[in-house]
């Protein structure tokens, strides 16, 4: 997990930073680096999200799947899409090649945040089958406080989420950041729901006078964390995961095995029939 603080708009200085933390992952022998939501660009950008948009075979994601080899990669960008669309967006790249593009599909636009006015929304969530972790979904920031999310990718039956995050320091709870309580409460109740490893990466630093906490964490598929790294500082956190805890968690609590899928689709059905087409 390389909880890190990306410079806002500075591309060039934030590839620096991301092959720095790659160099010292590979030195853990490390198998996957996973940095956080608009890792290369910084999050509050405004007017700048067409100067440091990024097309997904550009020169310099190339160049980062390039020096992350062999390992596997996650690393937050804006992509620039067909028409001219830009999208918040995040990479899993493997064996060289991207492998998945995870565009975000719910973008806040309330109290400070503001996405919609800037970038264009993601359309689905979807799965994707990995040489080392198998089934593993990515999801950014808003898009996991919304259930349909968790649902998605429980019926893609993912081994490993990655949930990437750009999230501020909001409100005390006692000694506690609230909004820290809430990405772990979420993260450790949808790990037990999707029988799935949950990794969740936020990143630290200002921006527009505003502190992004850290806190990364991943959580096992029975709700426990099982590594943390600290508030506020940035942090290259090694996980030792060990996959064979989904077979065990799986046999104990089979959620999945026993989720009526069909079932669910046609009370969607019903329920659009009512609220759209009536």
């Amino acid at each position: 997990m390389a909880q890190i603080a990306p410079r806002l708009g500075d591309r060039h200085q934030n590839l620096e930073l991301h092959e720095q933390q790659i160099a010292a992952a590979r030195q853990q022998s490390a198998d996957l680096v996973v940095f956080p939501e608009l890792s290369l660009t910084g999050y509050f950008l405004r007017d700048m999200v067409p100067e440091v948009a990024l097309e997904r075979a550009s020169p310099e994601i190339n160049r980062l799947i390039a020096t992350a080899e062999p390992m596997s990669l996650v690393a937050g960008f804006v992509e620039e899409g067909a028409g001219h669309q830009f999208y918040n967006a995040a990479f899993y790249a493997e064996a060289g090649s991207i492998l998945h593009v995870h565009r975000k599909v719910y973008l806040p636009t309330y109290g400070l945040f503001e996405e919609q006015r800037y970038f264009s929304p993601g359309k689905r969530f979807q799965a994707f089958q990995t040489a080392r972790f198998g089934r593993v979904g990515i999801v950014i920031c808003e898009d996991f406080w919304h259930v349909s999310s968790a649902t998605i990718m429980q019926a893609e039956e993912v081994d490993v989420l990655l949930w990437i995050i750009n999230s501020p320091a909001r409100g005390v709870n006692g000694s506690r950041i609230a909004t820290a309580e809430t990405y772990e409460l979420l993260a450790r109740t949808f790990s037990q729901l999707l029988g799935a490893l949950v990794i969740v990466v936020n990143r630290v630093g200002f921006e527009d006078g505003l502190c992004f906490f850290g806190n990364s964490m991943a959580v096992g598929p029975d709700g426990r964390i099982i590594a943390q790294a600290p508030q506020f500082d940035e942090a290259l956190t090694l996980v030792d995961c060990d996959l064979a805890e989904l077979r065990r968690e799986r046999l104990i609590t089979p959620l999945g095995r026993d989720e009526q899928l069909l079932m669910t689709i046609e009370e969607l059905r019903r329920i659009k029939r009512r609220r759209y087409e009536s």
